[in-house]
């Protein structure tokens, strides 16, 4: 059974958050500051630590610093304010995925379940392939497939697609794909990245036509969820 630490100082919204997580079969314990949460990291075994930013005693991001410092347990950062999601992203702190104030508890047990796959992902040796639920990338070839299904994508769509299936809920700013696609530091304006990923979707959504797997998030950037 994973163990999920809530750092959330509004007590009801923990509750909540705990309650949602127990009935989904984790096994979950809730810190309502930040005083302590580094020692308890160190001194208890989680496997995912969902983080609010604004903390009585040591804030958010402090915190996850100090964790990134000895530990690479899965962390979803919580916020209020819609303005941080660009600072944290640009922070690159290492964590997981963000999540904004007011969230539905439903939501969040689907991104605790998504990070928590991908911790664990199913992979081929045999062909070096990267499997994560119903979606299968091969590396080697610049193949990818959904339900079994060959996706014919150019090489900056699968390589768009490998980055967002890295870490599957995390939200990745149109600047970082263009860093992390482009590294010959060629000017590419975000409006190419955003026809790229409008190609890469419809693709996808031939073949997955009951849920969206790449998803844009307004005015951040793109998301791969994998339901």
């Amino acid at each position: 059974m994973s163990h999920i630490l809530i750092v959330e100082d509004e007590e009801k919204i923990a509750k909540l958050l705990s309650e949602y997580l127990t009935q989904a079969g984790y096994q979950t314990t809730v810190m309502l500051d930040g005083n302590h949460v580094v020692s308890a990291v160190k001194n208890q075994h989680f496997d995912l630590i969902l983080l609010d930013l604004m903390l009585p005693g040591k804030d958010g991001l402090t915190i996850c610093r100090e964790i990134q410092e000895f530990s690479k347990i899965a962390i979803i950062m919580v916020t209020a304010r819609v303005d941080e999601i660009d600072r944290l992203l640009g922070l690159e702190l290492g964590a997981d995925d963000y999540i904004c104030k007011p969230f539905s508890p439903r939501e969040v047990v689907a991104r605790v379940k998504t990070i928590l796959r991908r911790i664990t992902p199913t992979t081929n040796d045999n062909n070096e392939s990267n499997e994560i639920a119903v979606l299968e990338l091969n590396i080697e070839n610049y193949q990818a497939s959904v339900h079994q299904q060959q996706v014919a994508l150019t090489a900056i769509e699968f390589n768009l697609l490998k980055i967002l299936a890295s870490t599957p809920g995390r939200i990745y700013s149109r600047a970082q794909l263009i860093d992390m696609v482009y590294q010959d530091n060629r000017i590419v304006s975000e409006r190419t990245i955003d026809s790229h990923i409008k190609k890469l979707r419809k693709k996808l959504n031939e073949i997955e036509t009951e849920n969206e797997l790449v998803q844009s998030v307004y005015s951040v950037g793109y998301k791969l969820v994998l339901t």
